[in-house]
This record gives C-alpha cells, structure tokens and sequence, in this order.
C-alpha cells in the first residue's frame, strides 16, 4: 500500500526519491572530473536556505579546492583519498560558543532585513540570550554543531539533486584540521567533512551494492 501511494507522488516528488536512491557514500571518486561552479553554488545556497533553530545559522561553511591544504587534511583524516580525489572539499564549522554578540548579529539582521522591529521579537532575543548564557561554551558549541547536520543534511539532498557524489565524513581530528584552516582565531571548531565531486567509473566497491535501509514499518510509528 505505501509503495502504490509513493508512486502517486507528483513528478517532483518521486523526482527527489528516486536522485535519493541514486546517491550513496562514496568510496573513491574520479580526481580528474571537477563539479561545474553553477552546481556548487546551488548546493551551497541550498545550505544557505537551511532552517536552524532562532534562525541564528551557528555554524560557516569552508570551500577548499587549494591541493596543499586538503593533502594535509587528508593526513589528520586517516589517510582517506575522497579528500584529495573530490572536485571540492566542504568543511561545516560551527560557532564555538553561542555569545551575546553573535546573538545580537543575527537578531540585528532580521530587524534590518525586515525593516522594522517586533515586541515579541525582541522578547524573545532577552530570553534567549539568557538561555545561552546558563547553558555555557560547550554545551552552546553542541548545540551549534548540531545545526550544522541539519545543514549537512540539506547539502547531502542539494547534492543529490544535482546528481553530484558526495561523502559526509566524520573520520578525522577535529583540532588538527581546526589548526590546519586556522579556525580557533575564527571562533569555530570543525564539525563534518562532507568531500563533492563525481564517482569513479572503477574501483568503488560500494557504487554496486544495493542500499540498505530499515522498513517504513521498522521506522515510523504513526499515532492517531
């Protein structure tokens, strides 16, 4: 029955599910085929239109395509090729603390961006800032980072949709690659790697295997 309903979804929708089926973790990526701009600036606006939680976007993305740069990375992210072999190489960063500031930056935004300021609105920004401030740096930097795998999230089906192959990668020191890219005087600490580009056409011993997911039975409970 879900199957019959999946397949009446309007073309866009069966659209998306079908690059989504398409797309998987990939393995070993083909270094000498480079992803056109126009597509990376979709997904990266695509990022951009990410929600996140009182619209403060905690979090900056860093583009590297410098082959200095991602060799050294690859060296703190166990040697993994997909680093060195992607068209591009996106690191999500997150603020390492929720500060005053930061909170002031984005709620100033709105207000200029909207043009005129809201009673509730700026209720909301002293209520906030208490909350931030109780919670302290660390657990403001968990909170942030996890906001950027919401954002990671949209990338990973910005990607897809583009039909570009993509790796969301966790497997690297964090510290080493803060040092690399100089984030600690930046207020950031790394989150994901997350390498773009297009798979190769031999040598992926994954691009074959069938996609494995749990059942809409084992996964969703439905409460009515």
């Amino acid at each position: 029955m879900q199957e019959d309903l999946i397949k009446e979804l309007p073309a866009g929708s069966q659209e998306l599910n079908e690059k989504l089926q398409w797309r998987y973790a990939t393995k070993k990526f083909d270094a000498a085929k480079k992803v056109p701009q126009a597509k990376i600036e979709r997904i990266l606006e695509a990022v951009r239109l990410t929600p996140t939680s009182s619209g403060l976007q905690p979090f900056e993305l860093i583009l590297i395509t410098n082959d200095e740069i991602r060799q050294r990375i690859r060296e703190v992210a166990w040697g993994q090729a997909q680093i060195t072999d992607c068209s591009h190489l996106l690191v999500f960063a997150a603020w390492d603390d929720i500060t005053p500031d930061r909170v002031h930056m984005m709620f100033d935004l709105t207000n200029d961006i909207r043009g005129f300021k809201n009673e509730g609105w700026e209720n909301y920004r002293q209520q906030l800032l208490k909350i931030v401030a109780d919670r302290g740096q660390e657990a403001n930097y968990q909170a942030a980072a996890r906001q950027a795998y919401i954002a990671l999230g949209t990338a990973l089906i910005a990607a897809a949709f583009e039909e570009v192959d993509c790796t969301p990668m966790e497997g690297f020191d964090p510290k080493a690659v803060d040092e690399i890219l100089d984030l600690g005087n930046r207020n950031l600490r790394s989150v994901i790697l997350l390498p773009l580009g297009y798979r190769a056409e031999e040598g992926d011993w994954l691009v074959e295997l069938k996609k494995v997911r749990r059942s809409r039975l084992d996964l969703v409970t439905e409460i009515h």
